[in-house]
């Protein structure tokens, strides 16, 4: 994946702050919130978001986005998530 072209695609969407972020095997962040809304793309490895009541697992090249404000969950795959995070 290339990922100057999916930062370039954040930030053209408005997300100003972009970085990429590396997770362990089953690294698990609790029920929690941002100020900011977020977009998250898994560039390998795969995350299962829980949100609104709602797990979905992402893997390679999906994208899932949260609102501000909103509370969630993330569990990090068996091999750990390596991802491209935007903040808007």
């Amino acid at each position: 994946m290339d990922e100057q072209s999916l930062t370039r695609k954040l930030r053209d969407e408005g997300f100003t702050h972009t970085y990429v972020w590396q997770d362990p095997p089953k690294a698990h962040y609790p029920d929690h919130t941002h100020h900011d809304e977020t977009a998250h793309i898994v560039l390998s490895g795969e995350l299962t978001l829980t949100m609104a009541g709602k797990t979905q697992t992402y893997r390679a090249g999906d994208r899932c986005d949260v609102p501000s404000g909103a509370i969630h969950s993330v569990l990090m795959g068996p091999t750990g998530c390596r991802y491209l995070i935007g903040g808007r």
